[in-house]
């Protein structure tokens, strides 16, 4: 017996391999509710030939792509189960793996989301799955580099990032996980609310995060559970697109959660460390075309 997940699945032209994630989770769930953002290739032809007639499959097609976040709530919206397992179309899950997240989830009174061990193809731990709170300070130190000093200042130069350090023998309590895998309690999201569509795409999960946080949920890691993600496949067609909502968001995330006196000055320093960013990129780009 299927455990009561909705999987939720955003897509925009993830190709043959939206096909595979979905296999790797289909017999782990429920169901599987496909949130199409107007995509132009072939993924969604190839998984109504692949799934077809399968009644744990629903595609919802928009007509436009309207962001992640908002996909996602569409999806959740239409879901017919009470937990929310979020999946990016490019992560293939382990063969138990959704069941060692609903298995912390569920008995952990405490904990309002859970994420598991994000790999890179090449097998390696990919950063992002498990991290810290992005604060300015700690975005700064990441900027400059600076986090190659921890070792001699561990308190004050700390990487929001915990990809390397030595993985965890079982679960642990984090302050963010990666959007691509999240497996979601319904009591929280009833206290927390959806997704903030104010996001287009990116920083639309640390927002989640420091949400249930706040709200004094828990956010678990799950080492045990396995999900290999290609990481950029979606974006891959529209890299400079992507950087603006990527640059945007970090810039509302910031906004939003740090915009208290005492941390004005530091705000101000990542505002324009972001957007400095985002001008070389593009000149990069513009160079490279011309």
């Amino acid at each position: 017996m299927a455990p009561p997940i909705s999987t939720i699945i955003v897509n925009y032209n993830a190709g043959p391999g939206l096909v595979a994630c979905i296999r790797s989770v289909i017999d782990q769930v429920s169901d599987v509710v496909l949130v199409d953002n107007a995509s132009r290739d072939n993924s969604i032809a190839l998984v109504e030939a692949q799934f077809a007639g399968d009644a744990r499959v629903r595609i919802i097609r928009n007509t436009a792509n309207l962001g992640f976040a908002a996909a996602c709530n569409i999806g959740a919206r239409a879901a017919q189960h009470p937990y929310w397992f979020f999946l990016n179309p490019d992560c293939i899950c382990g063969n138990n793996s959704v069941a060692e997240l609903f298995e912390e989830l569920t008995r952990n009174p405490k904990a309002g989301m859970v994420g598991g061990l994000l790999l890179n193809p090449d097998g390696s731990e990919q950063a992002g799955g498990r991290r810290l709170t992005p604060t300015p300070s700690r975005t700064l130190v990441r900027a400059f580099g600076l986090q190659a000093l921890a070792k001699r200042w561990p308190s004050l130069l700390v990487d929001f990032n915990l990809h390397q350090q030595p993985l965890p023998d079982s679960p642990i309590t984090v302050e963010a996980i990666s959007g691509a895998c999240m497996l979601v309690k319904p009591e929280a999201i009833a206290q927390v609310g959806l997704w903030d569509v104010g996001y287009f795409l990116h920083c639309e999960d640390l927002d989640w995060c420091m949400r249930f946080i706040r709200a004094g949920w828990d956010i678990l890691f799950v080492p045990s559970a396995p999900i290999t993600h290609d990481q950029g496949t979606c974006s891959k067609s529209r890299p400079l697109f992507v950087e603006w909502h990527k640059h945007k968001g970090m810039s509302r995330f910031y906004l939003k959660f740090f915009h208290t006196a005492p941390a004005l000055p530091l705000l101000a320093l990542v505002l324009v460390a972001i957007w400095a960013r985002f001008a070389l990129i593009a000149l990069r780009s513009l160079i490279r075309r011309r």
